[in-house]
């Protein structure tokens, strides 16, 4: 069977499956629509947290980054990594057990303020729409190569699949069909991942293999990779580093707390019964997650060793370009793989050299989904390899989707503007929100500023300098007061937001994501992608600053901090009878 037929197949199955899902779990109320009903075993929460952290970043684009940055890509797995470890230590246990459904709740509660409510909804919309964005990235890369459509069409379909699911069924139908989505994309992750290592090692476990010695050689993989890249010009893989000391140390940081201020990732954890399954689910969760990200590092390099080894044979030897290989013709198609003959011999010349490089554009989301092509595997082992990179995409969408539609319809209308609202009128408005962020990341999916690891990076740093602080503080400090909390978030947000697009705006980051060259007007040498962490000291330095200058928190809600670090009584929600400002 062909690899495009067979694609149709196991794409339209595992699409089949989600929308069967949703049917099946549809919510009937709001606490099923935001929160699953709270009843969500911690394994099966595990694994849905792990889809829906587990996004088209990690999937497609971090692997191919480490690819083509070697040691210098290591900031997202280290970043990423890091900062669920974060999330699972320092908030998700804590916010558990207040109980509440969303993050801009707890914000509005902990600082006894709508407006710190409303800024905390404005931060999350912020951060969730441009990291969807990411996801779209990634959805458009796998259709458009192997349902052989535009890369416009694949966004409608895609967009269309998560509608049916999340609309219908909120985040009881997310949950389950995260679970699927969770199975698809770690198989779709590690079984081309094993055949490449049979393939080249002889290892079967890819983490050994990137280690191990080339079949019938005694080269190391990693040697060979390092005198094959440093022939062609480029940076030796295994040392690598693009980014200075500085701007490596910066970047990491900010994708690891902007992780652990990810909305839609920590209101996964009051799907669960009390704060014991919310620990449980976090530890499931890392472990799910250790899986794909153990390996990605042996993708990548196995994938830039496929990709030179076929474009550029041994020393000496250049590809006629009328001889390269189908998988080589079907990704020119799509535009993410480009070659231009500069001086007309008609042979590929892949080299550091700029001048001389003729192989203009090599995607770096391409390599995960190119990778089994590349390696000649059977067509079956490809098409699940697309099949897992949509999961990975959608399930993150989804996920995004629902924060932002309870964040207008349960946080600011149910919330602030019309308190009164029914149960199911509610319910109502969180589906048209659904659809309307839905629509709006559609739109801006089809002009997506950067390689999809780029744009989630510029998410991740919205969340660390605005959310995250307003949480840790809200948790481990009982005196900032809703003054110092709302100058805070809106510093952190305000500062990052003119950083990045005071560089000619976001396409500037794409363009000097990852290079060497800093640009004289870099704040410390610090790329916009890495300044959320400024943004963040930031938010700390105004929050404490104003806070220590107005009135102390009211003593309930002062109680009320204590309460929740309190170890006993864990199962149950704090309630606390307050007045919120207007």
């Amino acid at each position: 069977m062909d690899l495009q037929t067979l694609t149709f197949i196991i794409v339209g199955i595992t699409f089949a499956v989600y929308v069967g899902i949703a049917f099946w779990a549809r919510a009937g109320s709001t606490h099923e629509f935001y929160v699953a009903g709270g009843g969500v075993h911690p394994v099966a929460n595990g694994m849905a947290t792990a889809a829906d952290w587990m996004s088209a970043a990690s999937f497609l684009s971090m692997a191919g980054l480490i690819a083509f940055y070697g040691y210098g890509g290591s900031v997202f797995l280290m970043g990423w990594t890091g900062g669920y470890v974060l999330l699972a230590m320092l908030l998700a246990p804590y916010l558990r057990k207040y109980g509440k459904f969303t993050v801009p709740e707890f914000i509005g509660d902990r600082y006894y303020s709508k407006a710190a409510r409303i800024v905390a909804v404005v931060c999350l919309i912020v951060a969730s729409v441009t990291y969807v964005i990411g996801q779209m990235k990634g959805v458009g890369v796998a259709f458009s190569r192997f349902l052989e459509v535009d890369y416009g069409t694949g966004l409608v379909v895609g967009m269309s699949i998560v509608f049916v699911y999340a609309v219908m069924g909120g985040m009881k139908g997310i949950t389950y069909t995260q679970i699927a989505q969770y199975c698809v994309l770690i198989f779709a992750y590690t079984i081309p991942a094993i055949f490449i290592s049979l393939q080249l090692t002889g290892n079967p476990i890819p983490q050994l293999g990137l280690g191990s010695t080339l079949t019938g050689s005694d080269t190391y993989l990693l040697d060979k990779l390092d005198l094959i890249v440093t022939d062609l010009g480029f940076d030796q893989y295994t040392t690598s580093a693009r980014l200075s000391t500085v701007n490596t140390f910066a970047y990491t940081l900010s994708l690891m707390i902007g992780t652990a201020g990810l909305p839609h990732v920590i209101i996964r954890f009051f799907t669960v019964k009390k704060v014991s399954d919310a620990r449980k689910s976090a530890f499931w969760a890392l472990v799910f997650i250790v899986i794909l990200y153990s390996t990605a590092p042996a993708v990548a390099a196995m994938a830039r060793l496929n990709l030179h080894q076929t474009i550029s044979p041994e020393a000496g030897q250049q590809l006629a370009y009328e001889d390269r290989p189908s998988w080589f013709k079907k990704w020119e198609k799509t535009g993410l793989l480009e070659f231009k003959d500069k001086n007309d011999d008609g042979l590929i010349t892949y080299t550091a050299d700029p001048a001389e490089n003729e192989m203009v554009k090599v995607d770096r989301d391409i390599m995960v989904l190119a990778n089994p092509e590349i390696a000649q595997l059977p067509n079956w082992v490809i098409a699940l390899v697309a099949a897992g990179g949509l999961a990975a995409a959608l399930s993150t969408a989804a996920g995004l989707l629902l924060a932002i539609a309870s964040a207008i319809s349960h946080d600011l209308l149910k919330g602030v503007l019309l308190p009164n609202i029914s149960e199911k009128q509610e319910l109502n408005a969180s589906r048209i929100a659904m659809a309307g962020a839905i629509a709006v990341a559609g739109y801006l999916g089809f002009n997506p500023p950067d390689f999809a690891a780029g744009t989630v990076a510029l998410a991740f740093g919205l969340a660390a300098s605005s959310i995250f602080p307003a949480l840790m503080m809200g948790i481990f400090s009982k005196r900032i007061n809703r003054e110092g909390a709302i100058a805070g978030m809106l510093t952190g947000l305000v500062i990052t937001l003119l950083y990045v697009f005071q560089h000619k705006g976001i396409m500037f980051v794409a363009s000097t994501s990852f290079l060497g060259d800093m640009p004289a007007n870099w704040f410390f040498g610090i790329e916009p992608n890495a300044f959320g962490v400024i943004g963040a000291v930031a938010n700390f330095a105004v929050a404490f600053a104003v806070s220590a200058v107005t009135k102390a928190p009211p003593q309930d809600v002062q109680d009320m901090v204590e309460e929740i670090r309190m170890p006993d009584h864990a199962g149950a929600p704090v309630e606390i009878e307050q007045s919120l400002d207007h």
